[in-house]
This record gives C-alpha cells, structure tokens and sequence, in this order.
C-alpha cells in the first residue's frame, strides 16, 4: 500500500474514532458508536500492517492472532462488575508499550548514528524507522529525543499508577489513601530529577539518564494512586485513561505515525475533559485529586446518633403499592449482585400499575464512569426514566419512596452536615428527603471509600439487608 493510501486510510479511521467519540455521548447512539471504533480500530491496523516500513509477517501475524484470541477469552469471561479494573489493566499495557517504543527509539537513534558515523552500513538494512530517523537533521534528531522522553515519563507513570488502580478496584490493594513519609515531597522529588534527567539526556543522548528518568516516574505513578482513596477512584480511572492518550501521542511523534497522534490526543483529551467534569461533579480540585489531595478525613467525623432498622420484603412490598412516585438509585452493589434485570423487572411492573418510576444516576456511581447506565441500558430501562444528579434532586421531597440499590458514597448526607468528612461538599443525591428510604444492602460495613453513612440511621430510612438480586426477586414475588 503507497503512502497516499496508508494517509487516506488514516484520515478515513480517525474520522471514524471521532465519531466514536460524539457518539458515546447519548446512550441511545452508543451501540453504533462502539461500532464505529471497531471498524476504525481494523481500519487502521490493516493500513499500518500493509503500508509503508511494513514486513516481519511471520511475527506480526502471530501476534495479532494471539492477541484477538486472549481479547476475546477476556471479554467473555470478565464480568460487568470487574470493567473498572479491565480498564485500569488495559491502561496500563498502554503506558507499558510506550516505555518499550521509547527505548527502542533511543536505541535505533544510536544504531542510525554508528552506522553513519563508524561502520558505514547501510542504513536501510537497519529498518523503515531507521531510515526515517537517518532523514533527520540533528536539530529533528533532538525533538525526538524530547518526544521519546515524553512518551518514556508519560507511559512510565501510566503503568504503575494504572497496576495500582487495578489492585484498588480488585481489592488487592486497600482502598484507603496512603501515602510514604514526605508525602507531595517525594512527587516533587521525583518530578525535578526527571527534569534533571531530561536536560541531561537532551546534552549527551546517553542511556543512563533514561534509566533514572524511568524509575523515577514509575515511583511517581505508584505514589500518586496510593495515595488517592477510594472515594476518588472513578476519577482516577478516567485520569489513567488521559493518561495512556498522551502516552499514545508521544508514541505517534517518536514513530513519526499521524494517527496514533490525532487518536492518542482524542483520548487524552477526552479522558482529561472527563476528569474534570467528573471533579466538579464531586465538588473536587482537579489538581487536588491527581496529586492525591483527597481520600483522608481532616479531623474528627461526625457522631452519628440512632440505630439501622431493618425491614422484610413484606414491609417493603406494601410501601411500594401505597407510593405513587419512585426513585430508585443504583450502584456499585447492584453490579456486584448482577442485579440490573431484576430491577428493570420491577420497574416495568410497577410502571404497570401506573406509578411513576425513575432512577437517579450519580455521576460517579460505581468504579468507573458510566458504569451504571451501562447496566440499566443492558437490561433494557427506558432511557427516558434514568436521570442525572442535578436532574431529579430537586423532585426528591415529593418522592414518596426511594429505594437505593447498593449505593453508599453518592447518597451519603455526611458530605454536606460534617466539614470533617473526606467527601465533605462532594455533590450527592439527596435521598433522605424522600418520605421513605430503604436500603438494599448486605451488611452493615461502610462503602468503599471506608465512609461510615449517617443516612442509614435515619428515621425515615429502613435497612433491607440481602443480596440485592435475591432481596429484589423477593419483591417481585410479591408485586404481580
């Protein structure tokens, strides 16, 4: 495939990606949206495979397969409720391949200048990359040095801090904000020697330089997530997702690709873009958050007074036949009990019977952004019935009843009555004005973030404990 084409196909993907994009926006263009990626996404690996610089077909091809066959055993056995951390392991082979094309570049940079400058082997031999490299002036050779050692620091804190967001979202690593003795300190550290590293590599193109850079900044990712808490973790996610965006970016520079640099900026800058909506939905510095400013309370919390009630299915069942409006709002939990159909079984019985049924989505409801309309989209909720925070906080008051399905966090008064609680001023839903609140809830233990939540002791709140899928078929059995 010539060049012209190798652009066209380029030109003809990253529309496609944009398209991808605008339509993950609406729930109800986001099927054909995904499709848009897919086709995309193929489109741009046949044009590289088949372009110029292209050949090691018995590697490439051996690869690709082995890589659709692990994505496709991963998508079938990886469950809704473990897409948070799918995506935190998939940012982080992001950031890792940045680290290697990095290196690789340096390398073939002083493979191009030996052959040039002491054993005058043709530098064609050596690769379509090298060939491109051996076209720069020594003003190009050094912007590229700046671009691999972008792509190096970028994709270095990627991989930690995105293995670390992994461990968070699985339960392999706690929850809680830590942070080493020092604190911001270390960060700051870390970041001026990288600085340091970087006038140095710049000067002298030698290796060593880059090896300090790097572990620098896989310190630096490391540190940062541990010591964002749990609270924060949606945030963190998308954060990694800009993340591996710019990473990408860099990468494109460095291989001089134009499609990895429009599709790598796209992400970073949808992925940031996200952040900070998210951040302001939360009430969050965004700045705060990515140097892992959030998480710890900052004295003691509020004593909360009362005693979790707990109520059966049958008390229940008869408060949703008495109520005319219901709210229902869903989250982590409900993910984990896999009980979305369920609930979209009693929303239509209920509708049914002429009540007005509606749920309420926090923005950061569950551990990644999205994530439970994607659950009420799979088990086929009216999209006209799911509303947004700033929405249906208002209508509250007039609810009559409000039944939270695994939620803790987002519907925590504490984050506007205790100044002292890590989500203090974070936006919630405002359920406890509802006249009745049931809580469909397992236990007794805080949510993930470690928040103990003074709703569940209120006195219009009632505890109905249980796996929310069989809690729910419960009521189903009792609403015909």
């Amino acid at each position: 495939m010539s060049i012209g084409l190798t652009t066209a196909a380029y030109v003809v993907a990253a529309v496609l990606f944009i398209l991808s994009l605008g339509g993950l926006s609406g729930q109800e263009s986001a099927k054909r949206a995904v499709w848009y990626g897919i086709v995309g996404m193929a489109l741009a690996v046949l044009a590289t495979l088949m372009g110029p610089g292209s050949g090691l077909w018995y590697l490439s091809i051996p690869l690709i397969i082995g890589g659709g066959v692990i994505g496709y055993m991963v998508a079938q056995r990886v469950q809704m409720t473990e897409m948070p951390q799918l995506v935190a392991a998939m940012h982080s082979l992001v950031g890792l391949a940045a680290v290697f094309v990095a290196f690789i570049a340096h390398f073939e940079i002083d493979n191009v200048r030996y052959a040039q400058e002491v054993s005058g082997e043709d530098v064609k031999s050596l690769g379509a990359f090298a060939a491109l490299i051996a076209k720069k002036s020594a003003v190009e050779i050094n912007i590229l040095r700046v671009e691999l050692y972008l792509g190096l620091f970028i994709g270095a804190i990627t991989f930690t801090g995105s293995v670390i967001a992994f461990g968070k979202l699985a339960g392999k690593v706690t929850s809680a904000a830590e942070k080493l003795p020092g604190g911001h300190a270390l960060n700051a550290g870390a970041a001026i020697i990288s600085l340091i590293c970087l006038i140095w590599y710049f000067n002298t193109g030698g290796l060593l330089p880059l090896i300090i850079m790097t572990i620098m900044a896989l310190f630096i990712g490391y540190h940062l997530i541990m010591g964002i808490g749990g609270a924060d973790m949606p945030v963190v996610v998308s954060m990694l997702n800009s993340y591996s965006g710019w990473a990408a970016a860099a990468i494109g520079f460095s291989l001089g690709n134009d499609l990895l640099i429009v599709v790598g900026a796209l992400v970073g800058s949808s992925g940031a873009i996200l952040s900070y909506i998210m951040c302001k939905a939360m009430n969050r510095s965004f700045i705060s958050v990515i140097l892992g400013g959030f998480g710890g309370a900052s004295g003691p919390a509020m004593e909360i007074e009362g005693e979790q009630i707990a109520i059966d299915a049958d008390g229940v069942a008869t408060a949703l036949d008495e109520a005319d409006s219901i709210v229902i709002v869903p989250g982590y939990g409900m993910a984990v009990a896999q009980a979305q159909a369920s609930i979209s079984e009693l929303t239509r019985r209920l509708r049914a019977k002429g009540k007005e049924v509606r749920f309420a989505i926090h923005p950061v409801a569950g551990r990644l952004p999205g994530h439970m309309n994607v659950l009420l989209a799979e088990a086929k909720v009216p999209y006209d019935i799911v509303m947004e925070m700033d929405e249906i906080n208002d209508d509250f008051p007039d609810t009559d009843v409000c039944i939270i399905v695994g939620s803790n966090d987002i519907v925590n008064p504490a984050a506007q009555e205790d100044p002292n609680s890590p989500i203090a001023g974070m936006p919630v839903l405002e359920v406890w004005k509802a006249k009745q609140v049931f809580v469909s809830k397992r236990g007794q233990g805080t949510g993930y973030s470690g928040i103990e939540n003074p709703l569940f002791f209120k006195e219009n709140t009632r505890m109905f404990y249980g796996d929310a899928k069989q809690s729910v078929d419960m009521l189903l059995q009792k609403i015909s």
